[in-house]
């Protein structure tokens, strides 16, 4: 199974569709649709930090969730390195840290970024996409 990588991250959540790309203030991309993010690259932050160092992650991706219940089983998966930080707390995404993305497949990557379309896409072209999968 090839591994995911921080390519596939813009490869998948970019090809999926009615989708805009934003450029942050520090040059950061944002996943949009509809006007609403579901992906984006978070610029360093003082919530996200190495533990042994203090610095903070430069490399922090964040993910939208359909709920918290989905948020709790991919954060709590020991074998996943999804994360959250209490900046975070009560707010449906996950994040992930670039250099980690290898933890993962393409596969479990692309399921967590068309979850998070699904998530903040609009009802109609949810079902519409759903629907050309099928």
């Amino acid at each position: 199974m090839p591994r995911a990588t921080e390519q596939d991250v813009h490869d998948l959540a970019g090809g999926l569709p009615h989708v805009t790309v934003i450029t942050g203030t520090a040059g950061n991309r944002i996943y949009q649709v509809g006007g609403k993010s579901f992906v984006f690259f978070r610029t360093p932050r003082p919530d996200a930090v190495d533990p042994a160092t203090s610095e903070r992650y430069a490399d922090v991706i964040v993910i939208w969730v359909p709920d918290e219940q989905d948020k709790f089983a991919l954060v709590q998966d020991p074998d996943l390195p999804f994360f959250t930080t209490p900046h975070f707390d009560g707010h449906p995404s996950v994040l992930v840290r670039a250099s980690r993305l290898g933890e993962l497949t393409r596969a479990q990557l692309a399921e967590v970024i068309e979850d998070a379309w699904l998530s903040r896409a609009s009802k109609r072209r949810a079902q519409q996409y759903l629907a050309s999968r099928s």
